[in-house]
């Protein structure tokens, strides 16, 4: 069953998600973002402490796509069209760290360890 839900998500053997993936590509290289952008740090604090544990200069450059971002949305505007064509939707940054942080905290329960930071959501 899980062979099947992963053929069903796949771009490469499904042409409803490849469709999607096209679409979000579409969307995020208006507004010069990348997929691991959309990740909320206040969400999930997993994806906080992935967020710190990264180079600044990273960190720095997804603010940056942010709040560019965030300006053209209020401004009702795009990208130009030669900077959209620069832009790299799908280039992840996040994911190893990420995978990372979610091994470290599920060995720890396994432990019985204290975890690393509170998991409290505000």
């Amino acid at each position: 069953m899980a062979s099947f839900l992963q053929s069903f998500i796949d771009p490469r053997k499904n042409w409803l998600a490849k469709q999607h993936m096209k679409a979000l590509s579409s969307r995020l290289r208006r507004y010069g973002l990348r997929y691991d952008d959309l990740y909320d740090p206040y969400y999930d604090l997993d994806i906080k402490e992935a967020l710190n544990r990264l180079p600044r200069e990273i960190v720095d450059a997804r603010n940056q796509r942010l709040k560019r971002a965030m300006d053209l949305s209020m401004k009702h505007e795009y990208l130009p069209e030669d900077l959209q064509a620069m832009q790299t939707p799908f280039r992840s940054y996040l994911q190893e760290m990420l995978t990372l942080v979610k091994k470290e905290r599920a060995e720890r329960e396994a432990l019985g360890a204290l975890p690393l930071y509170q998991r409290t959501i505000p």
